[in-house]
């Protein structure tokens, strides 16, 4: 792949983060609460999941709301843990039903805590979403996942904890906003995507006591066991600068992960630039991609590469039968999620009996801001009652 450095910029933005402005995000400083112990306790009892445990004002673009710790689940080991987010209410009275929730994941911020969108007064990228899902008056949480914003590792593309942090949000947004109804929806781009996937997948079993209606996966990581399908890995540029982020992530499940045994030279050297989310920290970012080679992603062997296929099928989605309907949108040109991964996920996902509807966007790049428009309106038709076009059955989609 040839690049432009302008090119590759964006390429490595896309991969690495939100945005790429050229000054740092202004943070909101952490509360005592915030800065508090996230060890891990025993499971949580059903009437736990989703307390808040601290909350205080939140004041972002053009959004009023609030901070909260609240009580989640791990998905790697069933503990309890202590998440972080926001959650705003729209203006006005509620309908006579209560507010319906939409609960948000976020895409890729980072792995270290200033990377947690509660911490930024624009979510790091999130601010618009939100502002537009407020508009049609609903109740918007962003959780920032677990590990990101509050201390403990973040167990980045573990979809199940992703889940249950999303379903949990939900949660803690009608614990804190009188007259909210139980039905909630699920919107998220990239990781964020992936995450109201899984969260599909999960609102039966862990989602009790409320009433789901339907999650939009915009450019999801489903599936990303076809990066080692037919042995070690060949990768474009963003790819590259993607994967130690991703061994960071299985590093959390599988601590006996040795990441020199996938990643040498810059990326091994350059770690710490490579998880942050600071936007002034780009140039730095780039010039580690111009400096890469194939050799620095080449696993030691084909015994890592078996690992790594393993851990990645473990983690890929689908796992079960979604409750409700899913809108999947595809990026024709993603170089980060390469589009027949994920149509070959949803494929799965029909085999099991799922109602999704494929949208595939030609032109679009990876988690491209084009497509969020259609995608909210498409959540906004589920608590309506709208038509459904299932892809599954066969039905045309736009």
């Amino acid at each position: 792949m040839t690049l432009t450095r302008t090119a590759l910029t964006l390429l490595v933005c896309a991969a690495t983060a939100v945005g790429c402005a050229t000054t740092a995000p202004e943070l909101v400083p952490a509360t005592a609460a915030g800065t508090a112990n996230e060890l891990a306790v025993p499971a949580l009892s059903p009437a736990e999941r989703g307390l808040v445990t601290s909350a205080e004002p939140f004041v972002g673009t053009g959004l009023s709301g609030q901070r909260i710790l609240y009580r989640s689940t791990s998905g790697i080991d069933g503990r309890g843990t202590e998440v972080s987010g926001t959650v705003f209410a729209p203006p006005g009275q509620p309908p006579p039903d209560g507010w319906p929730v939409v609960t948000v994941g976020h895409p890729t911020t980072g792995l270290i805590d200033e990377c947690a969108p509660s911490r930024a007064p624009d979510l790091l990228g999130s601010a618009g979403l939100v502002r537009d899902l407020l508009a049609r008056g609903f109740v918007v949480t962003v959780t920032d996942y677990q590990g990101l914003g509050n201390p403990g590792p973040h167990p980045y593309l573990e979809p199940i904890t992703a889940a249950y942090n999303l379903i949990d949000a939900v949660r803690a947004a009608r614990f804190l906003v009188p007259d909210t109804s139980p039905r909630w929806a699920a919107i998220g781009e990239s990781q964020g995507g992936q995450a109201s996937w899984a969260a599909a997948e999960q609102a039966a079993a862990y989602g009790d006591g409320l009433d789901f209606v339907g999650a939009a996966s915009l450019s999801p990581p489903a599936d990303l066991s076809p990066v080692v399908a037919d042995g070690p890995p060949v990768l474009d540029v963003p790819q590259q600068m993607f994967l130690p982020m991703l061994l960071d992530g299985l590093a959390v499940a599988h601590p006996d992960l040795d990441e020199s045994n996938y990643i040498h030279g810059p990326l091994l050297e350059n770690r710490d630039v490579l998880r942050t989310c600071t936007r002034d920290l780009v140039p730095e970012k780039v010039a580690i991609a111009l400096s890469l080679t194939p050799a620095d992603t080449a696993p030691n062997s084909n015994a890592d590469v078996e690992r790594m296929r393993k851990w990645l099928t473990q983690d890929a989605l689908p796992q079960r039968p979604a409750t409700a309907p899913m809108l999947v949108v595809v990026s024709g040109r993603d170089v980060l999620i390469q589009p027949d991964w994920t149509v070959d996920a949803v494929d799965r996902a029909c085999a099991l009996g799922d109602t999704i509807e494929l949208r595939y966007r030609a032109n679009d790049a990876h988690a491209d801001s084009r497509a969020l428009p259609g995608a909210i309106d498409w959540v906004a038709g589920r608590f309506a009652g709208a038509p459904i076009a299932d892809t599954c059955a066969g039905a045309a989609t736009p």
